[in-house]
């Protein structure tokens, strides 16, 4: 039972973690006013920023106790890697680019 709740408690934090990628990515697609420079910030501190989140919610709140993935690179994979590529996509693929908004003057 304690293994059902760690997974469900893992399948969470992939969701969460899905979502603060897509968040930052979308960040840098509108902040950023270069082509490439959203594309080096995703890459570069979005996956810091969720190694550091796995880092607290699995070692300081023990999400995920009692689940054996077999290695730390299984881990991370599942972790950091999956939810930027599917955080990517879904701000890519599904959300309307930011050339399509009208923003107001800033005076």
């Amino acid at each position: 039972m304690i293994a059902l709740i760690g997974f469900a408690l893992l399948a969470a934090l992939v969701a969460f973690h899905t979502l603060v990628a897509g968040v930052t990515t979308r960040f840098f697609r509108l902040r950023l006013a270069t082509s490439w420079g959203w594309v080096v910030y995703t890459i570069v501190l979005t996956p810091m920023l969720l190694f550091v989140s796995t880092l607290f919610f699995t070692g300081v709140l023990g999400v995920g106790a009692g689940v054996d993935l077999g290695s730390p690179t299984v881990v991370v994979s599942a972790l950091v890697v999956l939810p930027i590529v599917l955080g990517v996509a879904i701000d890519y693929l599904y959300v309307p680019p930011p050339e399509e908004y009208e923003l107001p003057d800033t005076r």
